[in-house]
């Protein structure tokens, strides 16, 4: 009888440590991150949804004319060297920022150094309408496609360091990036939601600036929402923490252009 018993229990034994196993087996940890356009309203979603309610599509197609536009010494157009921008631009914006001949550049930083190299022309301002125009554009080929950022031999130090600066305190507030962003995502600062501050949407029309506006423009307004000094436009220090946000966005979908309140 005690054995029979034994007998029944283990077998039931083996079969919760299966059917847990199985359980686990289909049903992989679950990724918890989110982008900011699930914390929207309705109305601003349908807004970012619909490409004839989306304001940042007038930049978009401001840049395919720029793309399309010969210009410089070499009176030459982005589309002379890559042609057509469904094709040779698909992924491209998924994949920065990068390392190109040894430095690491963002897609604004890329854009203009082939005009600089290939057009003969002045580097764009940043935050000028002609450089959120083409970066638009550009992104705007990879809508839908995973970040495809990955930790290189090339890129380790300065995704190391864009980390640091991620979690580094900084400012009066004595702040960091991942205390607002990781910490207390989903919590609310003045009544609005916390995101997660994934870089999923960027170059983003913000209803706030009633323009469009580049990441870089929204890490400069959270370093001067805490009090520290701002990085600079187009210095290593920005293109660090970008690509280190990228990498910690990777696989998730690019929304570009954005949306957000």
């Amino acid at each position: 009888m005690k054995l029979t018993i034994f007998c029944i229990r283990w077998w039931s034994a083996v079969f919760l440590f299966t059917s847990l196993n199985l359980a686990f087996a289909a049903n992989p940890q679950k990724d918890v991150r989110q982008s900011s356009y699930d914390l929207m309203t309705s109305e601003n979603k349908a807004m970012q949804d619909d490409p004839n309610l989306n304001p940042a599509m007038f930049w978009v197609m401001d840049g395919h004319s720029l793309w399309k536009e010969k210009a410089g010494k070499s009176n030459q157009a982005c589309a002379s060297c890559h042609g057509d921008s469904g094709n040779s631009m698909k992924g491209v914006a998924a994949q920065f920022p990068k390392v190109i001949q040894g430095k690491l550049q963002t897609l604004e930083g890329q854009i203009n150094q082939c005009r600089s190299s290939r057009q003969g022309l002045l580097p764009l301002a940043y935050e000028s309408k002609e450089l959120l125009a083409l970066t638009a554009f550009v992104a705007t080929q990879s809508k839908g496609l995973p970040i495809a950022i990955r930790e290189t031999s090339q890129n380790s130090q300065d995704l190391k360091q864009g980390k640091i600066f991620f979690n580094e305190r900084m400012g009066q507030l004595n702040l960091s990036c991942a205390q607002c962003h990781q910490e207390r995502a989903g919590l609310r600062l003045g009544g609005s939601l916390i995101p997660q501050g994934h870089p999923t949407a960027y170059p983003i029309y913000r209803i706030e600036w009633q323009t469009l506006g580049s990441l870089q423009r929204r890490l400069r307004n959270c370093m001067s929402g805490v009090r520290a000094k701002q990085f600079e436009y187009g210095s290593i220090e920005m293109a660090q923490l970008e690509l280190f946000l990228m990498w910690r966005a990777r696989g998730m979908p690019l929304e570009s252009p954005g949306v957000r309140p």
